[in-house]
């Protein structure tokens, strides 16, 4: 098969996270090549509601909770640098989030998670839990079956199709390659770096970085690394667009600037299905309306399901390859909100050719060798 392409890096994977990497690369003055196999993947920016989320996150590690609120707290400058090069609105904005609770069970369990979060971070993410009067305050237009709600005020909102739009633009005009619908079927070292096997032919990289979200899992082993990582499905529907009443984030409800309202939040084993279903369906929309009663007029104009990349813990893989130094892997949920670190800190180790122990030791996953151990 012959030579089509080669790079000194090659990321594999055009969604959020390798679109992150290679921007942060061309930004370094890298030559950088992003491979993207195109629409037929399984995108899982088509089901990401765009939150920059803090709240919770971490709950199994400190070293999680202290990364998403570093990358939260980088997100202003990091969204006013991406719009300027590319003219693309994220439609960013930080005005802190609610996480809905419809029992006071739910809601004390939720506080003391928060807090003994709160209690293990060392980056300072502060939050109230408010009964439903005080929510209603600034919720006025919540429902009488809410118990309450946790609010964050480091949590935020963008569009993350405007985002993934912005890298790929912006590592374009930084003069790195993109090729769609250009699958990697193959991983190899060959000597001098990595040989990748694409339908149009070898592509030569001198370092790579996989970033295929769920087909991680496949090409990780090729390079001696690990990504397990797993579907899980998500239901989303959308409403028309309906007057502004709804200005703060939630965990499972947002109101777009354009109007409309977005909502779900099911978690389902479903294999590589994406396909919707309506006892799901009627569950989502029977908590939007009760937590939002007025949703219950709004048509819904859309709805669909997505697959989002998780690990077993919920927390991000970082790892380099020990019999390919020059091959990395990066599995992770939230693209979205670790935006700035993946095409800032990531691209620092990727340049300096080494993960520092001190650094992404918390996120090898070697971690889950030692729980099955």
């Amino acid at each position: 098969m012959p030579a089509v392409a080669s790079s000194d890096y090659v990321v594999i994977g055009g969604g959020i996270v390798g679109a992150a990497v290679s921007y942060g690369l061309a930004r370094a003055g890298e030559k950088v090549l992003l491979l993207d196999e195109g629409d037929i993947a399984f995108r899982a920016a088509r089901g990401n509601f765009g939150n920059v989320w803090v709240q919770g996150k971490g709950g199994t590690s400190p070293a999680y909770a202290d990364l998403t609120r570093r990358a939260a707290n980088d997100w202003a400058d990091f969204a006013r640098e991406l719009e300027e090069r590319t003219g693309q609105d994220l439609h960013f904005r930080r005005p802190g989030a609610f996480y809905i609770c419809f029992s006071s069970e739910e809601l004390q369990r939720r506080a003391e998670t928060m807090a003994r979060i709160d209690k293990s971070a060392t980056v300072a993410s502060p939050f109230e839990v408010l009964d439903r009067p005080e929510l209603a305050k600034r919720l006025p237009e919540i429902g009488q079956d809410v118990a309450g709600a946790t609010f964050c005020p480091s949590d935020g909102t963008a569009n993350p199709l405007h985002l993934l739009r912005a890298l790929i633009s912006g590592t374009i005009l930084l003069g790195g390659r993109y090729l769609p619908r250009q699958a990697a079927l193959g991983l190899r070292a060959d000597g001098q770096g990595v040989a990748i096997d694409t339908q149009a032919g070898i592509v030569n990289a001198g370092k790579v970085v996989l970033a295929a979200g769920l087909g991680n899992e496949k090409l990780a082993p090729q390079l001696g690394m690990s990504a397990p990582v797993r579907p899980v499905r998500g239901q989303i529907m959308v409403t028309e667009k309906i007057r502004p009443f709804l200005h703060f984030g939630t965990n499972f409800i947002r109101q777009t600037l354009e109007g409309g309202c977005l909502f779900g939040e099911s978690s389902e084993d479903a294999g590589m299905d994406d396909a919707t279903t309506l006892p799901v369906l009627k569950e989502t929309a029977r908590r939007a309306i009760t937590a939002f009663p007025l949703l219950r007029n709004a048509r819904v104009v859309r709805a669909w399901g997505a697959l989002r990349i998780m690990t077993r813990d919920g927390v991000p893989v970082y790892q380099q390859s020990r019999s390919c130094p020059g091959a990395f892997v990066l599995s992770v949920h939230s693209g979205v909100t670790l935006a700035p670190f993946h095409c800032g800190a990531i691209v620092e180790a990727l340049r300096a050719g080494v993960l520092d122990a001190g650094t992404f030791e918390p996120f090898s996953p070697e971690r889950f060798h030692v729980q099955a151990a």
